[in-house]
């Protein structure tokens, strides 16, 4: 069908619901392993039944629908239904702390939000409410093309949170989904979605996935015991996964006996992956059958590198695909292969690949490309590898951590007169949040437990700081401005400072 007419996400699923209504579309698998099928007759009916109820909530064209809802039959009703709708939808983590989440409200400024949640500005409705919508009609609404559909929140560099638009048109054409042809992925498999839905790139391939004709088996949470016996049970043919969770399944006892024959395709990126988990998955699978990608949120580039590749240009991200890339230095000049410098990208076709709520745009370079601040390097076939990820960005488990947004939560307990958050290695995550403190009172530094719980009332589990550490002035330059590189590098040798561990 490639080459036909693009067809919205919406009109997708009332295609395929009347093409084989009784076919499994979706396995829910809740966290105590109980699994609920969904048939495409039912994911398209309650889609459209809480279409219409939306419909009477304001929901529509040019408006923005904020999910915060755990993995779940309804996030997905609810995603789809805003679709129907033509509305921008934002998914969010559904346990984010009130300060967290209403920064994020604030910048996105939502039409209306479908949560469990209390104590909002915007009006909301609840899971409970979407399950009573059950008596509105079946029938589609009008099919509407959003433009655009689908936003991403994320932490800015400034301490303010930014919401990331896809600004192209939600719709696409059958066997042209631009989110993964060529890397394993293709129409009609099974796919394993084990990642949250609040995420980039698991959200991107479950709804490929279902616009595909994929069966979707859904985890309401990770679980590697459960992943593992997951693609035996439904002979999965494609997932991706964090390198995170590839190696929490890699540490499963006796997990090299267990059946993976019916995997095409492992697809990682969000984080650098282990050279020990890479080359553990490529044993276990075979090498032509992993694949890693390097990009980000605001889809201005991308490379991608194979199994078997990687084993010729190892620690490499891949070559350009469907990007132009170039290294420059900090005088936006271009460097030779071999030499660190900006990774900047550019699309091959020159369309609008995000906008941003809450923040300016990217800069760009006088011919178009664009930078996220990763620094990185080519080697002479034309292989990128990554020097630095964002340099003051953590990536910890897979999950962007941006440390302005730590600092600007911790800024406001009253024992803390300074700090600079900074990412330091961690055997499982890659690196972990690292809070160094200039307590108001040197002699008698904040508790850390107390840090702790002032943290964990307004950030994301993952965001908190996993240990601390105070001096009793931060080093600053003549500018003024924390010495954030000479901390991160003295603090690559733990032996090196006095660490307070809260949890390993």
């Amino acid at each position: 069908m490639a080459g036909s007419e693009l067809i919205s996400y919406g009109r997708r699923t009332t295609l395929l619901a009347a093409e084989h209504p009784d076919k499994i579309a979706i396995i829910f698998v809740a966290e105590s392993g109980e699994e609920h099928p969904i048939t495409w007759r039912e994911l398209e009916f309650r889609s459209n039944q809480i279409a219409h109820f939306l419909a009477g909530h304001g929901i529509g064209p040019r408006t923005l629908l904020v999910i915060g809802l755990p993995n779940s039959p309804e996030h997905i009703y609810a995603t789809l239904a805003g679709w129907k709708l033509g509305s921008l939808v934002l998914p969010l983590r559904a346990a984010l702390p009130v300060w967290e989440r209403d920064r994020v409200l604030e910048v996105g400024q939502p039409t209306l939000i479908i949560a469990d949640w209390q104590d909002v500005e915007f009006p909301l409705l609840t899971r409970a409410d979407l399950v009573a919508s059950a008596h509105f009609p079946t029938t589609p609404p009008p099919d509407h093309i959003p433009h655009p559909g689908r936003a991403i929140a994320s932490g800015g560099s400034t301490g303010r949170p930014k919401i990331i638009v896809d600004p192209r048109l939600w719709a696409t054409r059958p066997g042209e989904n631009y989110f993964g042809y060529g890397a394993g992925y293709a129409p009609g498999q099974t796919q394993l979605l084990a990642g949250p839905l609040y995420h980039n790139s698991p959200h991107g391939w479950a709804f490929s996935g279902l616009f595909d004709d994929q069966l979707l088996i859904v985890m309401e949470r990770f679980n590697e015991s459960r992943v593992v016996d997951l693609i035996e049970r439904h002979h999965v043919n494609f997932m991706f996964m964090s390198p995170t969770m590839m190696g929490r399944v890699a540490r499963l006892p006796a997990v090299t006996h267990r059946d993976f024959s019916s995997l095409a395709a492992i697809y990682h990126t969000s984080a650098p992956c282990p050279p020990w988990i890479k080359r553990f998955w490529i044993d276990l699978i075979g090498a032509e059958k992993i694949y890693e990608g390097y990009g980000s949120t605001e889809g201005i580039g991308a490379a991608r590198i194979r199994g078997d590749e990687w084993l010729l240009h190892p620690g490499s991200v891949g070559r350009p695909h469907n990007t132009l890339l170039k290294i420059l230095d900090p005088h936006g000049q271009p460097l030779p292969s071999g030499e660190v410098g900006e990774i900047y990208v550019r699309r091959l076709h020159d369309n609008p690949t995000y906008e941003y709520i809450g923040s300016p745009p990217l800069p760009r370079t006088p011919d178009g490309y664009a930078s996220v601040g990763d620094l990185g390097w080519l080697d002479e076939d034309g292989y990128l590898y990554i020097a630095d990820r964002r340099t003051d960005m953590i990536v910890s488990g897979g999950a962007n951590i941006y440390p302005a947004e730590v600092e600007a939560a911790l800024s406001e307990h009253p024992e803390v007169a300074d700090l600079v958050v900074v990412g330091i290695p961690h055997d499982d995550w890659g690196r972990s949040v690292h809070a160094i403190i200039q307590p108001r009172d040197p002699l008698h530094p904040p508790d850390v437990s107390e840090l702790n719980r002032y943290a964990r009332e307004r950030l994301a589990s993952y965001k908190i700081p996993k240990s601390y550490e105070f001096l009793r002035v931060l080093p600053r330059n003549q500018m003024g401005k924390i010495r954030r590189t000479e901390l991160t590098a003295e603090r690559e040798k733990p032996d090196s400072y006095d660490i307070r561990w809260v949890n390993k």
